[in-house]
């Protein structure tokens, strides 16, 4: 059965109804609901606060959808008389010139064209961005520090702002997180003015690409030159970019890459004056040339100094796919549903691989190598270093003379001589910053036509520099991937090749300036100082390094290089593990006393934490484990994501005593969770707060806890938790009669949730601690709560801030007060009680001496009344 053609409207021009409606969403409800295709529940969805108007948009389209033809074209209609009372966008046309017209056509059908293919991972696949493109989780936070869900079309929106003067736009993300893909999208979308209407002209810009510049440039040389040449008018169509910033952006793919780390030292504000690009590029990002144009940039998180970001408007975080997503790309990589389910129930099979999916450069690679993945000969992959010879394998077979392009089990032995030849120019190039490379370069380490066809590399069509052919990895994580496979298979002698490879970020932090590699690279090959962008590629390749010297694979590389070799680099890779971990370990400082000892983890901690779980030995982690004696450990803010987790839980299940895990606004989610949970039984406290957790996330993860003897204070603050999981808390409190502290704060919880949690709390004496800020459970949830902590004997601290909780609500829990001999503070500020509350409260504690503090600002109360009351009562704080 065909859809029906209002539906099919709503589908097919999604991005376009999402523009149009952000502004006029309570006039198209209002329609809805006076028609009666919505009612007032429908609304109440599609208006949670926790939406942004994008959002809220969406869900909209979606509700629509799902009530069926008629709502559809009552959202279509009430659209088209909207339309007829906005401005004639001619009208906006009419003072442009024709040159300026016919230019903007030329420059949408150039972008239009380039992005129109996944151009990512080298465009193996001729995907059209319509067919494969798949939204990844976009994150921005406040300057309260608080967490917004973002789309596409709020990138370069109000949301998140940090800072007004501004008028650069980072979206940061770590390799293969899926940024260019979606500056790619972002792009198209103009280019079919289906986004970022407001842009007149976009100029879209890569990094890598700028470092192949060498000439001294202008402004308009710049422009014209690396993205369209105008065919007439030249001088008046940039007299009016000039004119109008307002009405152009500007997009730079990947500062990461760019060979010179960013400086506000050398100003520069003469557009038509010709100098250095990095000079160019990095005055137009602090606005000291062509103030007013918008820019978006791109680049890993740990690349952007605070020099940089002093000039930034907001930064948006990509945190790549989420389970969704995942189900997504898959289905939409296969066009055989057949196939795209075996993929995903292989994957939901391994949760260790599912985890790596949510990374969207691990997941294409997952989608592309199914075969491979499917046949299972060497077991499912468990590391990135397995994933990464998945894609090895891919590749060779491909260009495989046996039938069937069937590899014989020495098959990486076959083909040592173009991977040890990609290995010489990929750790080059990571050496001096560099990731396009000249023919001229492939030639003197002997790359021949045939070793260029593997399909490892791929041509670069897009520079401005014609002379001579240029070319790159597919993806920088497979030139680091290269790079490692020459450090492990190169036979020749050079101890401190490891050693280097493994502490370039300890010199970078103590101001050595030496070469990145040393003695690694040929000495013909210049090196650069060390810088952020090289730290980061040369860790990703000593993880490769350390997975490849795995005994999981001594098989694969016993013909490829002398045993004895590769054991003298497996034992250095140890040792230098070992030695970065001490260092951590030294620098834990001394416990204040009355206060529990902590460690406060770095980036770097995670990444050795990575290194270790690439090697699969148990031991280097028990060694490790060993060494460290803390009670709690800090891992906020430090990127970590369901692989991370995988890792870090594979280490600290060796930990020989009980420690609190702290991984506050991270992106573990409900996968991450479920990684984490082979470390569950040496954790007593955790803390997820603003990590996209859903219910599901928690089933799983209270399940466990339930087994779990030293399991005893979790933390889930700002995740997406609903009534549901509540009743996985009502069985661990009356499981867990040792358990202290729950907080659930700011997450969608009603009344009917705190129903359920109230069998388990009536059962349990021993919580201590319990918090539900900013949820919904009014009244009706206070009461419940109130009437099952009535005969608690260890509850300390209660917090119901911004709950909707009304004076019926504080007369219940005047009650609880009143009973209590262990409750100390109890927290209502943000709620709507009246003095009729506050009244029921004042009698509850006279009969109370233990409770220090009730707290109730920003209710129902007059200045007067707040006067009057706090006089009756000095334990009430207004």
């Amino acid at each position: 059965m065909q859809p029906d053609t209002a539906t099919l409207t709503l589908l097919a021009d999604r991005p376009v109804l999402v523009r149009k409606l952000r502004d006029n969403i309570d006039g198209a409800l209002n329609v809805l609901l006076t028609t009666g295709c919505f009612t007032i529940k429908d609304c109440d969805v599609v208006q949670l606060p926790v939406y942004t108007p994008s959002q809220q948009v969406r869900r909209l389209l979606d509700q629509v959808r799902f009530k069926g033809e008629t709502a559809a074209k009552t959202l279509l209609q009430y659209l088209e008389q909207t339309e007829t009372t906005r401005p004639n966008p001619e009208d906006k046309e009419n003072h442009l010139s024709a040159n300026c017209m016919r230019y903007q056509k030329k420059l949408q059908s150039s972008v239009a064209a380039q992005s129109h293919s996944l151009s990512t991972y080298g465009g193996t696949g001729h995907f059209s961005l319509d067919d494969i493109y798949t939204d990844g989780l976009l994150e921005v936070i406040d300057g309260s520090g608080e967490t917004t869900m973002l789309g596409l079309e709020d990138v370069v929106g109000p949301v998140g702002t940090l800072n007004e003067d501004a008028d650069t736009f980072l979206v940061s993300g770590e390799a293969g997180s899926g940024k260019s893909t979606l500056l790619q999208r972002l792009h198209l979308l103009w280019a079919r003015e289906a986004l970022l209407t407001n842009t007149f002209l976009l100029f879209p810009f890569s990094c890598r690409k700028l470092n192949a510049e060498h000439r001294e440039l202008s402004l308009k040389e710049l422009l014209f030159l690396h993205c369209c040449w105008p065919d007439r008018g030249q001088d008046e169509v940039f007299q009016f970019i000039l004119d109008h910033p307002n009405l152009v952006l500007f997009t730079f793919d990947g500062l990461d890459e760019f060979k010179q780390g960013f400086t506000d030292e050398e100003r520069h504000c003469c557009p038509t004056k010709q100098v250095p690009i990095p000079v160019l590029l990095f005055n137009l990002l602090q606005g000291t040339l062509m103030k007013g144009v918008m820019k978006v940039v791109t680049s890993r998180p740990q690349a952007v100094g605070p020099s940089l970001k002093h000039y930034l408007r907001k930064e948006v975080l990509l945190k790549g796919f989420s389970p969704g997503g995942i189900d997504c790309f898959v289905k939409k990589h296969h066009s055989d549903p057949a196939m795209a389910r075996r993929v995903l129930e292989s994957l939901q099979a391994n949760t260790v691989l599912l985890s790596l999916c949510h990374i969207p450069v691990f997941c294409w690679i997952v989608t592309k190598c199914h075969q491979e993945l499917l046949g299972g000969q060497d077991g499912i992959p468990q590391t990135i270093t397995d994933v990464y010879l998945l894609v090895l394998q891919y590749f060779f077979q491909r260009k495989s003379s046996q039938p069937q392009g069937v590899l014989g089990k020495a098959w990486l032995e076959e083909h040592l001589d173009t991977v040890l030849k990609l290995g010489q120019l990929a750790l080059e190039g990571l050496g001096a910053s560099c990731y396009v490379f000249s023919g001229y370069e492939l030639q003197r380490i002997g790359l021949t036509e045939q070793d260029v066809s593997m399909g490892f590399l791929i041509y670069c069509n897009d520079l401005s520099v014609t002379d001579c052919k240029r070319y790159e990895f597919l993806h920088i994580t497979l030139q680091c991937f290269f790079a490692a496979l020459y450090v492990v298979l190169n036979s020749k002698k050079n101890r401190s090749v490891i050693y280097r490879l493994f502490q370039p970020q300890y010199k970078q932090l103590s101001g050595l300036s030496q070469r990145c590699l040393g003695h690694c690279i040929d000495s013909s090959v210049e090196g650069v100082e060390s810088r952020v962008t090289e730290t980061l590629n040369l860790q990703i390749t000593a993880q490769f390094v350390s997975g490849l010297l795995s005994q999981r694979h001594h098989n694969l590389l016993l013909d490829c290089c002398p045993t004895a070799v590769r054991e003298r680099k497996a034992k250095q890779v140890v040792k230098s593990l070992s030695k970065g971990m001490q260092r951590h370990f030294k620098s834990i400082p001394r416990p204040v006393e009355g206060e529990k000892k902590s460690m406060h983890a770095m980036p770097s901690f995670v990444w050795l934490i990575k290194c270790i779980y690439e090697m699969q030995d148990s031991s280097i982690a028990q060694d490790t484990m060993a060494k460290l004696d803390v009670e709690h450990l800090k891992l906020t803010y430090c990127n970590i994501g369901p692989v991370e987790c995988t890792a870090l839980a594979y280490v600290l299940k060796y930990l020989r005593n009980p420690v609190g895990l702290q991984l506050d606004n991270n992106s573990v989610g409900d996968v991450g969770v479920e990684q984490l949970l082979p470390c569950l039984h040496i954790c007593h406290s955790l803390y997820l707060r603003n990590n996209n957790i859903s219910d599901e996330g928690i089933r799983k993860l209270l399940e466990k806890g339930m087994t779990c003897e030293r399991f005893q204070k979790i933390a889930l603050f700002n995740n997406n938790l609903t009534d549901a999981c509540t009743q996985h808390f009502a069985w661990l409190l009356k499981s867990k009669q040792n358990f202290l502290s729950l907080r659930l704060g700011n997450n969608n919880i009603t009344s009917q949730g705190v129903e359920q949690l109230a069998e388990g709390l009536s059962y349990n004496q021993s919580l201590q601690f319990l918090g539900f800020w900013g949820n919904k459970i009014g009244d009706r949830g206070a009461e419940a709560l109130a009437d099952a902590l009535k005969n608690s004997t260890t509850l300390i601290w209660l917090s119901l801030v911004d709950n909707g909780v009304g004076s019926a609500g504080a007369c219940a829990l005047a009650k609880l007060i009143s009973q209590s001999k262990t409750l100390e503070e109890l927290w209502l500020n943000k709620n709507s009680i009246s003095r009729e509350g506050v009244e029921c409260l004042i009698e509850a504690l006279k009969m109370n001496s233990s409770v220090k503090e009730v707290w109730l600002r920003g209710n129902n109360l007059s200045p007067e009344e707040e006067e009057e009351l706090s006089k009756q009562e000095s334990r009430l704080t207004f």
